[in-house]
C-alpha cells in the first residue's frame, strides 16, 4: 500500500517515515507541505539523503487519492478538519494525529483548543484509536482519531485499576513529563535551548487540551464521570514521556495483586509491558520503540496507588500506535513493522 502523509515538515511525519521505511505491505507514497512544496524532503532532513529524495507537494484530495492508499494527517490543530471531509468524500482512509477528531463534543473541542471544530458528521464517524482498547472498532474504521501522547501514557496507565473498581475516582492525579520532541520543530521560546537546557518547568496548568481527552476515555472505560487533576511538565530531553499516577484505593490490597491484575488485564497486548514488583519503568528502556512500560507500587501507609507508565512521544504516543492502527484497519498481525528493540542507552 502506499502511504500519503500531510504535514510533512513536523517530527510526526519524519517519524511515520522510518517506521513506514521498514513496514513490509507499506510505501510511503506523496508527502505533502504546503509551504515546502517543490523542495525535496532530504532537504529539509538531510538524514534521509539517498532514502527519502521525493519532492514535497501541495494538497490536492484527488489526486492524493488517485495514487495512494491510506493518508495519515500529522498536522497542527484546527488544519485535518478541513483536509479530511475532502480526503472522505474521495474515499481515501484517514488517521488523523493533530486533536481534531479526538473529542466527541465540537464545544468542548473550541474550548480547550480554540479552533473551529469539525462538522459533527465527521465527529461521529471518527473512531478513537487507542489500539488495546479499540481494536474492534478500528477494523472497520474509515477515520481514526490518533490518541495524543499524554492520553496515551496516561489512559494505558489508568484504565486497568478503574475498571477493576479498586480506585477511589475521585482521588486522580497524574504527574506527566515530556521530552521537547512533543512542542513539535516550530520555533518558540519554549523549547529554545537556552530557556530548557539544564532547566524543567510546569506549564498549562489546567488548561492542557489533553485534559478533556483523558477524561473522555477514562468516562468511557470506567463507567464513571472522571475528573482529574493533570500536570505537565517539559524536560530537558528529546524523547520520552513518564506519567507518574495517583490513585487512592478502596481497600486494602497488595502491589503483587495489583500487578496480577495488569498482568491479566494486558495479556493479549502485544506492546504493554508491566513490571515485576520492586522495578519501575525509564523512558529511555521505551526510547524509538512502540513499547508502554507500566510500574506498580502500593504504599501500604496511605492506602495509595502510584503507577509509573512511560512511552515515546514519537511512537507509541504518534507514528507507532498510528502504525499499529494501520495494521488492525488491514487485518494485519497489529505489530507488523513495529518490532523494535528500544533504544539503549
Amino acid at each position: 500500500m502506499k502511504a500519503a502523509i500531510i504535514g510533512g515538515t513536523g517530527y510526526g511525519s519524519v517519524e511515520l517515515i522510518r517506521l513506514i521505511q521498514k513496514h513490509p505491505y507499506l510505501e510511503v507514497g506523496s508527502v505533502v507541505s504546503n509551504s515546502k512544496a517543490g523542495f525535496s524532503f532530504s532537504e529539509t532532513y538531510p538524514h534521509l539523503s539517498k532514502i527519502m529524495d521525493q519532492p514535497l507537494e501541495t494538497f490536492d484530495a484527488k489526486r492524493l487519492s488517485e495514487t495512494n492508499d491510506i493518508t495519515f494527517l500529522a498536522t497542527p490543530s484546527g488544519v485535518s478538519s478541513k483536509l479530511v471531509p475532502q480526503l472522505l468524500e474521495h474515499g481515501m482512509k484517514c488517521i488523523d494525529l493533530s486533536g481534531d477528531f479526538r473529542l466527541r463534543s465540537g464545544a468542548e473541542y473550541e474550548t480547550w483548543y480554540n479552533h473551529t471544530p469539525a462538522d459533527g458528521q465527521y465527529l461521529e464517524k471518527a473512531i478513537y484509536g487507542l489500539s488495546e482498547m479499540y481494536s474492534e472498532k478500528i477494523k472497520t474504521a474509515n477515520l481514526i482519531a490518533n490518541p495524543g501522547c499524554y492520553p496515551t501514557a496516561s489512559s494505558l496507565g489508568l484504565i486497568p485499576i478503574l475498571k477493576s473498581k479498586l480506585a477511589d475516582k475521585n482521588s486522580i492525579i497524574i504527574d506527566a513529563k515530556s521530552g521537547v520532541s512533543g512542542a513539535g520543530r516550530g520555533l518558540s521560546l519554549t523549547a529554545h535551548y537556552a530557556e530548557i537546557n539544564e532547566n524543567f518547568k510546569a506549564y498549562k496548568l489546567g488548561k492542557h487540551q489533553h485534559i478533556p481527552e483523558i477524561e473522555q476515555v477514562l468516562t468511557d472505560e470506567s463507567g464513571n464521570s472522571i475528573t482529574v487533576s493533570f500536570t505537565t511538565h517539559l524536560v530537558p530531553m528529546t524523547r520520552g514521556i513518564m506519567c507518574t499516577m495517583y490513585v487512592n484505593l478502596k481497600e486494602k490490597i497488595s502491589t503483587k495483586k495489583v500487578i496480577d491484575i495488569y498482568k491479566q488485564f494486558y495479556q493479549d497486548s502485544h506492546f504493554i509491558r508491566v513490571r515485576p514488583e520492586g522495578t519501575l519503568p525509564s523512558t529511555k528502556e521505551v526510547s524509538g520503540s512502540n513499547y508502554c512500560d507500566i510500574g506498580l507500587h502500593v504504599d501500604e501507609r496511605t492506602n495509595r496507588l502510584t503507577i509509573i507508565s512511560v512511552i515515546d512521544n514519537l511512537v507509541k504516543g504518534a507514528a507507532g500506535q498510528a502504525i499499529q492502527n494501520l495494521n488492525l484497519m488491514n487485518g494485519w498481525d497489529e505489530q507488523t513493522g513495529l518490532i523494535d528493540i528500544p533504544m539503549y542507552p
